[in-house]
């Protein structure tokens, strides 16, 4: 049974792999500050909770773009399961071509998205996740990770608009019905939402002419749900993106 996690700056994704297919995937808050004996307590609960325990696992692999929880969670399962994880980095083996300037430097996450598109499109693609920063991530049709280009994420600017800012207000995000606000709330939705799409829309054409094939566009992240379905431009949406290149790669260094 693999257990793979993906720890990010706010949310911690993870999933129980299983005959084939995810017996369970989780979303949570990422807590900095926790330590492994309460993470412990978490995968515990939510794990018994599907009638699994830890005691079932016999394969981790973790992708983590917060150092101190690397080590956070080494602990965890070297004390809880004496298993030591696979955690994506240098010297892990993906199985795809990493053609950037410091590949030290890409995020975990990242890696894992663009192993499992490409598995998944079997060609040339764009990847997008929306989370804490939205990334794009460009794929070769020869399975090549070529570079990323980041920007901030939806949650980050709405959140920056009102701490930063004496007289706006937190919002939901949800379109509002037109694009000229005539409130404060929709004035701050339309800017954030349409003017979202926007950049999301673009950074995919740049993107796209910088390829020079056709590629298709894998979306991914919580904030997903949010974007994806008001633009053409992406064609797959998968939550699971992350945690099945984590899967794939497992099996590549099994």
């Amino acid at each position: 049974m693999l257990l793979c996690i993906d720890i990010g700056n706010t949310n911690l994704v993870f999933g129980l792999w299983y005959e084939n297919k995810w017996q369970g995937n989780w979303r949570v808050r990422t807590v900095h500050e926790k330590m492994s004996d309460e993470y412990a307590i978490l995968f515990k609960s939510l794990l018994a909770d599907r009638g699994f325990s830890l005691g079932d696992v016999s394969r981790i692999a973790i992708a983590s773009v917060v150092p101190r929880l690397k080590t956070i969670f080494a602990n965890l399962f070297e004390q809880y399961v004496g298993i030591e994880p696979l955690i994506l980095g240098p010297g892990v083996k993906t199985g795809m071509s990493i053609r950037i300037d410091n590949p030290s430097e890409l995020g975990a996450d990242l890696v894992a998205d663009a192993v499992a598109a490409y598995n998944r499109v079997q060609g040339a693609c764009i990847i997008v996740d929306f989370c804490t920063a939205t990334t794009f991530s460009a794929v070769s049709s020869k399975g090549e990770f070529l570079g990323v280009a980041i920007a901030p994420g939806i949650e980050v600017a709405s959140d920056a608009l009102s701490t930063r800012t004496a007289q706006l207000p937190s919002v939901r995000l949800v379109p509002p019905s037109r694009a000229i606000g005539t409130n404060t709330v929709h004035s701050m939705q339309s800017g954030l939402i349409f003017g979202y799409i926007g950049l999301v829309e673009r950074m995919i054409c740049c993107i796209r002419e910088e390829l020079d094939e056709k590629a298709i566009v894998v979306a991914t992240g919580g904030s997903s749900s949010i974007i994806a379905p008001l633009t053409e431009m992406i064609d797959v949406i998968d939550q699971q993106l992350t945690l099945n290149g984590l899967r794939l790669i497992s099996e590549r260094n099994a």
